[in-house]
C-alpha cells in the first residue's frame, strides 16, 4: 500500500488583481487532487481581490508591507500543509498541478523544492511557445550561470514547509526590489535538494513582456538580488562549491559540508 500524498497549501500573493485571480482560483477548483488550503495574501489591494478569494473558499492573509517578497513570505508563514505550492494571481494551473507536486514529493523524501516552467497564454500558436522559451530560457541561463544551478521560478514552485521554516529568517522579505524567487533559490539551491520538472507547466500572463520600462525593471531587480547576496554567494564562490559536491557524488568518501545560505 502506497503512502498517502503529502498535504499541499497553495500560496498566491495578490495586489489589485481581482480579475486574473478569479481565473487562477477557478483552475485550482478543478484540480484532480484538491489542495489542503489556498492562502491568498492581500498585499494592500484596493480592488475586490480579497472578496474574490473568499468567494472561492480561500483563506485571506493581509500583508501591509508592499512588495512580493513580503507578501510571499507572509503566505509561506501562514501555510499549514506539508508542501507549500506557489503561483501568481495571473497563473492558470493545469488540472493535475497539485497531484504532480504531491506525487513528486512523496516519491522523493529528500526533495526540498520543485519548480517548473511557464507558458504564456493569450497568443496564437506557436507564438506563445516561442516567446515563453525565449523569455524563460534567458532567465534560466543567466540565473543558472550566476547561481551554479537552475533557479526556482516564482510562478510555479513548491517547497517543503520544513525547509521554509529553516530558512525563513534568512530571506530578504522587506526589500521591495528583490526578486523573491531568486532570493529563495540562492538560500535553498546548494543546501537542499531542488529539482526542475519540465512537465510541470503552468499558464502565465505575458505581463513580463509588456513595456520597455517593465523589462528594464525586471533586469534591474535581478541584478539587485544577486548583488545583495555578494560576495558570500557570488558565482566564483558558488561554482567551485557545486563542483566539489559533484566530485563526491556516488563515492563513499565523506562529502564536504554545504554551508551555502
Amino acid at each position: 500500500m502506497s503512502a498517502a500524498l503529502p498535504s499541499v497549501s497553495v500560496v498566491i500573493p495578490c495586489l489589485n488583481d481581482a480579475a486574473a485571480l478569479q481565473g487562477c482560483l477557478a483552475s485550482l477548483a478543478g484540480q484532480s487532487v484538491p489542495p489542503l488550503e489556498i492562502v491568498v495574501v492581500d498585499n494592500n489591494s484596493t480592488d475586490a481581490s480579497a472578496a474574490v478569494a473568499r468567494r472561492f473558499g480561500a483563506r485571506v492573509v493581509f500583508e501591509g508591507e508592499r512588495g512580493i517578497p513580503a507578501a510571499a513570505a507572509a503566505g509561506y508563514d501562514a501555510a499549514t500543509g506539508d508542501i507549500i505550492a506557489r503561483c501568481d494571481a495571473d497563473c492558470v494551473l493545469p488540472p493535475d498541478w497539485i497531484q504532480q507536486i504531491a506525487q513528486s514529493f512523496r516519491a522523493d523524501p529528500a526533495l526540498a523544492a520543485l519548480s517548473g516552467p511557464g507558458s504564456f497564454y493569450g497568443f496564437r500558436r506557436p507564438v506563445g511557445a516561442v516567446l515563453s522559451v525565449l523569455y524563460l530560457g534567458s532567465y534560466y541561463l543567466a540565473m543558472g550561470l550566476a547561481m551554479g544551478h537552475l533557479p526556482l521560478f516564482g510562478s510555479n514552485l513548491a517547497l517543503r514547509r520544513s525547509a521554509w521554516c529553516e530558512i525563513r529568517s534568512e530571506v530578504h522579505r522587506s526589500d521591495t526590489e528583490m526578486h523573491d524567487d531568486v532570493c529563495l533559490s540562492l538560500h535553498m539551491g546548494q543546501r537542499y535538494r531542488c529539482r526542475f520538472e519540465r512537465t510541470l507547466v503552468v499558464g502565465m500572463a505575458p505581463r513580463a513582456l509588456i513595456g520597455t520600462a517593465n523589462v528594464i525593471r525586471r533586469f534591474r531587480r535581478a541584478f539587485h538580488t544577486l548583488w545583495a547576496h555578494w560576495p558570500a554567494e557570488a558565482p566564483w564562490v558558488r561554482w567551485p562549491r557545486r563542483l566539489s559536491f559533484a566530485a563526491y557524488a556516488g563515492t563513499e568518501e565523506p562529502r564536504p559540508a554545504n554551508t551555502s545560505g
